[in-house]
């Protein structure tokens, strides 16, 4: 199975997941400083900023991108619970 290499630039950590594992669960492991307030791809509270490695995500479901839009959010920017890592190296910081 691949793998992927996260670094959470906040907490100057970086630790390798399977490909499929959502930003929120890496984040929630390692103590991470992205907040969110649901699962579901609805609120926009979890609004990450991916520094690098944006080709290394999953595409934005129907669902988020409507939330990413909705929110006015800036370029390089996912929900980090709707985010799925797909492999290589992926960096990120709280919005």
């Amino acid at each position: 199975m691949p793998k992927a290499k996260v670094t959470f630039e906040d907490i100057g950590v970086t630790v390798t997941v399977p490909a499929g594992t959502r930003l929120i669960e890496v984040s929630e492991r390692v103590g991470a400083g992205i907040t969110y307030g649901c699962r579901e791809g609805e609120c926009g509270t979890c609004l990450t900023r991916v520094v690098s490695g944006q080709d290394n995500l999953a595409r934005p479901s129907v669902l988020e991108d409507q939330v990413l839009k909705d929110s006015f959010a800036p370029r390089h920017h996912r929900l980090a619970c709707q985010a799925q890592c797909l492999g290589g190296e992926i960096v990120v910081r709280p919005a």
